[in-house]
């Protein structure tokens, strides 16, 4: 029953973080020096299913400033390898990932439940 509410709230979140991003990435080239801490960080997923860590995967592409390069599977999941450009270090990018990636969850379930 509130799926659609769960999922439209996270659109405008995701929208918003969207242009939080692009305001990031426009700062730095607009102005002299380099505000990027470039880095590439292993993100272990929630995400159980195809759908769910392609759509993830998508997610922090089309999100500016991060990319992901590739999904790397493990024993008992599977991690994404995320180039991330403006977190200050490897625990936070990987926080703030992971925080993108439990609201997608939340979002896309039926219950809103995510995996711990």
């Amino acid at each position: 029953m509130t799926w659609p509410l769960r999922f439209g709230w996270f659109v405008i979140w995701y929208v918003g973080q969207v242009f939080v991003s692009a305001g990031q990435v426009l700062r730095d080239i607009a102005t002299p020096g380099r505000q990027a801490t470039p880095r590439v960080v292993r993100m272990p997923c929630q995400s159980q299913t195809d759908f769910q860590v392609a759509a993830i995967g998508a997610l922090i592409t089309l999100t500016p400033g991060t990319l992901t390069i590739g999904v790397v599977e493990r024993e008992g999941g599977r991690d994404l390898l995320v180039h991330s450009m403006y977190d200050a270090d490897n625990p936070t990018a990987v926080e703030n990932l992971r925080d993108m990636e439990a609201r997608m969850l939340r979002a896309l379930t039926w219950h809103g439940e995510v995996p711990a």
